[in-house]
């Protein structure tokens, strides 16, 4: 359920890495707390995000939440087709679903975030 090759923070966003650029998104479970995802508010390319900072909004028929970026960086790439099918996230959360790219400014932000083991025992130890 919850992809290996990614790296995960306490908020429940995911990054994987791609070189020196990290795509961003949300995981499962955040997506399956949220419920139908209606609407994702994104930043425009150029953005610098900090760790840690919220960085965009998703709206679903139970919330609407802040997302955070798991890395700091700029925004080189955002998710154009969650605009007209915000429904993405539900449906593909590490796949089409994805949020941002954002060039990552240091790769010690890395350190900070879970693999897959932790991130599942972080769930486990929070009752999920």
């Amino acid at each position: 359920m919850y992809p290996a090759d990614l790296k995960y923070s306490k908020e429940h966003e995911w990054v994987k890495v791609e070189g020196t650029r990290g795509r961003i998104g949300l995981t499962h479970h955040a997506q399956h707390a949220l419920g139908d995802v209606v609407f994702v508010e994104v930043p425009k390319v150029g953005r610098a995000v900090k760790p840690m900072e919220a960085f965009g909004v998703v709206e679903s028929v139970k919330a609407v939440s802040d997302v955070y970026a798991p890395v700091g960086g700029a925004v080189v790439e955002v998710n154009a087709a969650l605009e007209s099918s915000p429904e993405l996230i539900n449906k593909d959360c590490y796949g089409a679903g994805w949020i941002i790219v954002v060039e990552i400014a240091n790769p010690k932000d890395l350190d900070a975030l879970m693999d897959v083991k932790a991130y599942e025992a972080f769930l486990a130890s929070e009752g999920h």
